[in-house]
């Protein structure tokens, strides 16, 4: 079954977990959802695999976290991923996934449980 890494080129854990993949000479597809952004309805899907609530996919660290001022919001599942939907840099990466499964590989040796 093909794996599917959803990830942005520049960032350095999605680099090393795509070395991780290639050395280990699996086949996968790079998606980079800054270019081809994840559907609303495949964020859904992503955190139900991952079993994941909407908020623990959010990079904290970024601008417009501090901008939107999500620390202090209480919004729902649907309601953040929204905000995911309309700002990817919001969206912690890589996301991997594989069939029925996904991780969120953090760090990039994470990417072996899913391999």
């Amino acid at each position: 079954m093909k794996l599917t890494i959803y990830q942005k080129p520049t960032c350095t854990t999605c680099r090393q977990t795509m070395a991780i993949v290639k050395d280990a000479g699996v086949d996968f597809d790079a998606i980079n959802y800054y270019i081809d952004p994840i559907p609303k309805k495949k964020l859904k899907e992503l955190l139900v695999k991952m079993k994941l609530p909407a908020r623990e996919l959010l990079r904290t660290k970024e601008p417009i976290y501090k901008e939107l001022k999500l620390a202090e919001k209480e919004l729902s599942d649907d309601e953040l991923i929204d905000v995911m939907v309309k700002h990817p840099d919001l969206i912690q990466r890589p996301i991997v996934e594989k069939g029925n499964k996904a991780i969120l590989a953090r760090p990039a040796e994470r990417i072996k449980e899913i391999l």
